[in-house]
Order: C-alpha cells, then sequence, then structure tokens
C-alpha cells in the first residue's frame, strides 16, 4: 500500500483506509460483530478472530522502527512484511488515543492537539492534563467504538496506568470498557491475557515508556534504544502468552523527530510573531494560532516570511479543506487555530514563557513528516 503524500515532505492522514480511527471497527468485523452505525466505513481489514489484543506503543513510529530494527527484531520483522498506517492531525497522542478508542476522526470527536482553545475564552485546555471545568462528555459527545462493540456483545477491557482511571483524556476516547489498572509490564500481560480469554473481545493495551524516553532523551539516545529493546521484548513477551487463536495487534500513535537546538524558534525572541495573535496553542511541531479579528491574513504573511520553508502555514480553512482533520463538525471548528502551523524537518516553534517545559525536551511530534506520522500496524 502507498500513503498519500501531502507534499512539502508529508503524509496525508490515510483516513478510512489505514489509520487509528480504522483499528476498533476493523476489529469489530474480524470479530463478527460490525458496529454497524459507521458513517464512512473503514476499508481496513484484519483476520477474523475470536479475541484481539491492541498493544498500542506510545511514539513508535514505522520510520523509526525500521531504522533501528536491530534494537527490536521481532516487531521489525512483522513491519517488513506488513504495511504502515497513519496517525491523524496532529501527530499527537491525544488526538491519536481518542482517534483509536472513538474510531472517529480528529474533526468528529474534537480532540484536536496537545492543547486547544476552549471555545468562547482565552483559555487553552492540556488535553492530557484536562481541565476540572471541562467535561469530556460535553467536549467529546460521541459514544466511543469501545462502547459501540461493547454494545454488540463483545467484551471491550481497556489496561492502563492506574493514575489514569477516569481521567478527562481517559473519559473523552476509552469510555465505555472495562478499566483495569496496571502499572508494571507484568500486571499488563497479565491482565492483556487474563481479559483475552473471553470471546468475543477486544482488549486494549498502552505503554508511554517509549514516548516519555523519546521526549527526555531525544530518539537518538542510547537511552531510547534500550527502551525499544524492552518494548520489542514485552510485545514478543505478550505474543507468547496469547493463546494461538488470539490476535496481536500492534499499532502507536505518532513517531517523533529530535529537534536540534539551532533549529527551534522561540516566539518569545522573535516578537513579530505575536503580532495579531491573541492565544498561541498547539504544540511545538503543530502550532494553533487564534488570532484577533481581522488579523489572520497579517499573521499567515507574517509567519510565512519569518519562518519560510521551515514549516507549512495556512489558515484553519485552507487545513479543513485538504482534509487534515477529517470532516470537522460544528462544535471542533473554533477549537482549530485560525491560522495553523505545520514544522517541517526538524523545527520546532517554541515559546518559553507559555510553554517552558517544551523547550526542555529532545524528541517532539505533532507534524505531517514521515518520522511522525507513518505508524506500524501490524497483526501476529
Amino acid at each position: 500500500m502507498t500513503l498519500a503524500a501531502a507534499g512539502a515532505g508529508f503524509v496525508e492522514p490515510a483516513y478510512h483506509e489505514r489509520s487509528l480511527g480504522d483499528v476498533v471497527p476493523a476489529v469489530a468485523v474480524a470479530l463478527g460483530r460490525p458496529l454497524r452505525d459507521q458513517d464512512a466505513p473503514s476499508r481496513l481489514v484484519l483476520p477474523e478472530a475470536a479475541a484481539y489484543v491492541v498493544f498500542l506503543v506510545d511514539g513508535m513510529g514505522a520510520r523509526l522502527l525500521e531504522r533501528y530494527a536491530h534494537a527490536a527484531p521481532y516487531l521489525s520483522s512483522l513491519l517488513a512484511e506488513q504495511s504502515p498506517a497513519t496517525a491523524g492531525v496532529p501527530s499527537t497522542t491525544a488526538t491519536s488515543l481518542t482517534s483509536l478508542g472513538t474510531g472517529l476522526t480528529p474533526g468528529a470527536h474534537g480532540l484536536v492537539g496537545f492543547t486547544s482553545r476552549v471555545p468562547g475564552t482565552d483559555r487553552l485546555l492540556n488535553a492530557l492534563l484536562w481541565d476540572k471545568d471541562v467535561d469530556p462528555l460535553e467536549w467529546q459527545p460521541h459514544p466511543t467504538a469501545f462502547a459501540r462493540l461493547r454494545e454488540r456483545g463483545a467484551a471491550v477491557t481497556v489496561v492502563n496506568k492506574r493514575e489514569f482511571v477516569g481521567s478527562g483524556l481517559t473519559v473523552a476516547a476509552h469510555r465505555g470498557a472495562d478499566y483495569v489498572g496496571a502499572d508494571k509490564v507484568g500486571e499488563r500481560i497479565a491482565a492483556a491475557v487474563g481479559a483475552a480469554g473471553e470471546s468475543p473481545s477486544l482488549t486494549y493495551l498502552y505503554d508511554g515508556d517509549l514516548d516519555w524516553t523519546g521526549h527526555r532523551y531525544g530518539v537518538a539516545s542510547s537511552q531510547w534504544l534500550q527502551q525499544l529493546s524492552m518494548i520489542d521484548s514485552e510485545a514478543e513477551q505478550l505474543r507468547d502468552a496469547l493463546p494461538s487463536a488470539t490476535r496481536l495487534l500492534v499499532v502507536a500513535d505518532h513517531g517523533m523527530v529530535d529537534s536540534a537546538p539551532e533549529s527551534r524558534v522561540d516566539v518569545d525572541e522573535l516578537l513579530e510573531l505575536r503580532d495579531g495573535v491573541a492565544l498561541f496553542g498547539g504544540e511545538a511541531r503543530f502550532r494553533h494560532l487564534y488570532c484577533h479579528r481581522s488579523a489572520v491574513d497579517d499573521v499567515v504573511a507574517t509567519w510565512t516570511e519569518v519562518l519560510g520553508d521551515r514549516a507549512e502555514v495556512m489558515t484553519r480553512d485552507v487545513a479543513v479543506a485538504r482534509g487534515w482533520f477529517g470532516t470537522v463538525e460544528p462544535a471542533v471548528r473554533p477549537r482549530l487555530g485560525d491560522v495553523v502551523v505545520a514544522a517541517r524537518g526538524d523545527t520546532a516553534i517554541l515559546s518559553t514563557s507559555d510553554f517552558p517545559y517544551e523547550a526542555t525536551l529532545v524528541g517532539l511530534h505533532g507534524s505531517l513528516t514521515p518520522e511522525e506520522m507513518l505508524i506500524p500496524l501490524v497483526v501476529s
């Protein structure tokens, strides 16, 4: 399968073909419990089975898995035989996990980045930390694919860290499933094997340690390679522990790029980038710029001139027309920036005053480069 190029070295999201939002609907069909209310049927076809375990590894891009195959011989061997998939836009955890759990595109489920504007306010919602004033059931009102699969008679279980139970992101993305708290690898594998004993069933298992390591040390670091090797062993042990009739599907939410110091742009040092911008959101590789009234065209012109070929700068309308977010629902539209900025190469667009933590990170993600967008989707 050849995934469509979006120009400028970008990869188009393969919505309804081979993207994260297609995984659970395809699993449902493979279990014999199709989600009949799918607006746009997925073209992803998976092998039939009585039980599926979906193991999502945060930050394990397909390009990274190919590049460092020696550190992950099991997973890289599977990837060599099966086509990659894509994340959605932006290629970031909150957006991707919600696409997987709901079966929807970002423009439908509404989690459109690490941070996005709460419409009608001058505040940003941090989708990972959440805000107690924002009801996740209102922010993401659609029934999840997990819940719909359960209504079709399948057992559905989420295995994740105890700290995430009941979080805003969990409620928005993964409600409707049984939740098993498991902090250690051994706990996670045992919980997944136990849940997969039911038939038909879907068990979702999450591991975020590789992403954390990449952010902290970079994907070119020995720490990241060691963590990748541990993930590879975890996946192989999980496969060995599961019955042969149970399918294991390994996927990721995005890849990652290391951003060099000389590739970083700080809007607090280039004050012209603040002109016309009322609220600075998104993340370092994919910015949402919420503009003052009538300032949109000037913001696009200034950012285009300053950044040049380091980023793709466009209005919200252009990004929506390109299909980056899928079909955008009216309630979601104002959460998108009036202007969106997608970084090329290893560029990072920072604000050391608004987001000081981002400046401490080495590995970053969110844009549409192949390193960030292409993800493994392998079945064993």
